[in-house]
């Protein structure tokens, strides 16, 4: 079971920027209306934040009181280089989604996922990115009809070709 009597690796920081962000919004909720009455519209959110301001407050004080882990690291127990990657790589996808469209921005970031964590062969990234891609574009856009960015690829011209092989929109 894990020793509550340390602090971990970055749990100080975690309930500072915690108790930060609580402050941050007990302010924002104070500017909707300021504190006029109990029956205000900013009444309800400056309770609720005062009571985060008070809890993170709480919860801070004592993790500061508690002597550090020095076995626990950071980088290695927190955010090992695994997590830091895979972050950057869904910030890569993020900023190449519009410009490049869903189907090769998604294509590119399972095929390099795979790659990444499986350490595997190119051809099984392929195939399951593939397999994967294939099967949540049916699923979203043709069943659920769910709009994405269509970038690069003319994908309105594929599905009406498509659909006219079928014999569709005659």
């Amino acid at each position: 079971m894990h020793d509550k009597a340390k602090r971990s690796a970055g749990e100080l920081v975690f309930n500072f920027i915690l108790f930060s962000i609580s402050l941050i919004l007990l302010w924002q909720a104070y500017l909707i209306s300021g504190f006029e009455s109990l029956s205000s519209p900013g009444a309800l959110p400056m309770a609720v934040a005062f009571a985060m301001v008070v809890s993170s407050g709480l919860i801070l004080l004592a993790h500061f009181r508690e002597p550090a882990d020095e076995q626990s690291s950071f980088l290695r127990d927190i955010l090992p280089p695994v997590v830091i990657v895979m972050m950057l790589m869904i910030a890569g996808y993020a900023v190449l989604l519009v410009p490049l469209g869903f189907l090769p921005t998604s294509l590119l970031f399972l095929i390099l996922s795979i790659l990444y964590l499986r350490r595997g062969g190119l051809g099984f990234a392929v195939i399951v990115s593939l397999c994967s891609l294939i099967c949540i574009y049916i699923i979203f856009r043709l069943v659920f009809t769910v709009l994405m960015p269509a970038g690069i690829v003319p994908e309105g011209e594929i599905l009406g070709a498509i659909g006219n092989m079928f014999g569709g929109a005659e």
